[in-house]
């Protein structure tokens, strides 16, 4: 695993947990939905990354 890796799964990670705290503090639902779409989008690059399929 490299640097890149671990640093797109810990943004992803760091944005899912502001989407739950977003939700429960009743943010407009574009904001959830933005910030939902980031937090997949760099989990899911970094596993990609990590299983090689994404160089």
């Amino acid at each position: 695993m490299t640097g890149l890796n671990t640093v797109l799964i810990l943004v992803g990670l760091f944005l899912a947990g502001g989407v739950y705290s977003f939700w429960k503090q009743g943010m407009p639902k574009g904001v959830v939905v933005l910030l939902g779409i980031g937090s997949v989008m760099c989990l899911v690059a970094g596993i990609m990354r990590i299983q090689g399929l994404w160089d």
